[in-house]
């Protein structure tokens, strides 16, 4: 038998990827690690600088073995990377303290290179931000997930805060100066989310905003004082809770809340230190969003609010036109299952206990009927 000579000259691969427009190039780079995106400049001449220009720069600490190895990479690699292409968005991950001046060179470039969204997760005081940061005007999105050295000196949110193209704006475990609109200097926002946030004084959150189409507050944390937000937000459309309301209460000003259509409730119940005025709580939320035509709830939502006294005889005016009623169903809250034990016969609790060991989902019975009664119009979805 013999054997076939093998061709290698006609073997040769052809290097397709390096044919590929810059900009398709360039996407697919975007989804590497920097330190591997750094390296394709070796591959070619094609390649040597073709890094550079891309619009996405994502630095985390977490790739390199040591916060030292991380700096030594990044401080040169900004220099390198000093080319006139705009840089569209940086996301700047890092654990543990970062030395103040890497992190202010690292934000005076991107604001420097016009940067348009911003994502920073990590620990530093708001005094390390630089001042270019607090009036950049082109930053449109921005995810600010940073947490103080110490949890008790919470980073306290500037009033001054001056960012006027910045339409998506999330803050993480922030405090507010009660009584002030701290979001007056963002004419243009669009989305907020606040997660476990704190208003210092006894007065109220003020958020005042013409702009403002959708509002999210997620409270995972328990705090002992209670704060009320003041909306005057007359284009509000969309409202989203997730959390436990305990310590939340919404109070409509201005436009009433009319303007809210789709709301999102998920209560975490298992969080829930008093379960007695957190069912009263989301009931006035039912009350006070007037008009909407979209409510999503989570079960665990529906179990709290069954347990408002008397809750079948409630008239709820403000689902009227509700066109849409979508229920996420979640495991059974062991909270909620120990509270309602009083109140279920033998049988009940048998069957109650038995879906809780097995980790089901429960609605309670007659708390959908309760909302479809006073949504007749309504489409029910339920979400496993």
């Amino acid at each position: 038998m013999k054997t076939r000579r093998r061709n290698y000259n006609n073997d040769k691969k052809e290097d397709r990827i390096s044919d590929l427009p810059d900009g398709l190039i360039l996407h697919i780079l975007s989804s590497l690690k920097v330190k591997q995106t750094v390296q394709t400049s070796i591959l070619s001449k094609r390649w040597k600088n073709l890094w550079k220009h891309l619009p996405t720069l994502t630095l985390t600490s977490s790739h390199f073995k040591t916060l030292k190895a991380f700096t030594k990479f990044v401080t040169p690699l900004l220099s390198l990377r000093n080319v006139p292409t705009s840089l569209h968005t940086l996301k700047f991950i890092y654990n543990g303290t970062i030395d103040p001046r890497l992190f202010e060179k690292i934000l005076n470039y991107a604001v420097s290179h016009n940067v348009n969204e911003l994502q920073l997760k990590g620990t530093c005081d708001i005094q390390q931000l630089p001042s270019c940061f607090f009036s950049c005007n082109t930053l449109t999105s921005l995810r600010f997930k940073v947490s103080p050295k110490t949890l008790s000196k919470r980073i306290l949110f500037p009033n001054s805060l001056n960012l006027p193209s910045v339409t998506s704006l999330y803050l993480w475990l922030v405090s507010f100066r009660g009584g002030d609109d701290p979001f007056s200097g963002f004419t243009k926002l669009n989305s907020l989310m606040l997660s476990d946030f704190k208003i210092l004084g006894e007065q109220n959150l003020s958020i005042s905003s013409t702009t403002l189409d959708k509002l999210e507050i997620e409270m995972m944390f328990l705090f002992e004082n209670y704060y009320k937000i003041e909306l005057s937000t007359p284009n509000l459309s969309t409202f989203a809770f997730i959390g436990t309301p305990f310590h939340n209460k919404l109070l409509p000003c201005g436009s009433h809340l009319c303007s809210i259509k789709c709301v999102y409730i998920d209560t975490y119940a298992d969080m829930c230190m008093n379960l007695e005025m957190d069912s009263p709580a989301i009931l006035s939320w039912l009350m006070e969003l007037t008009d909407i035509e979209s409510l999503a709830i989570s079960s665990t939502t529906l179990q709290v609010l069954s347990l408002v006294p008397d809750l079948l005889k409630v008239k709820l005016p403000s689902l009227c036109n509700l066109k849409s009623l979508r229920v996420k169903m979640k495991r059974i809250s062991y909270s909620l299952f120990k509270e309602q034990l009083p109140t279920r016969s033998k049988e009940e609790f048998a069957k109650l206990k038995e879906s809780f060991k097995k980790g089901s989902s429960s609605i309670p019975d007659g708390i959908v009927d309760f909302l479809l009664q006073n949504s007749p119009s309504a489409e029910v979805l339920i979400i496993n």
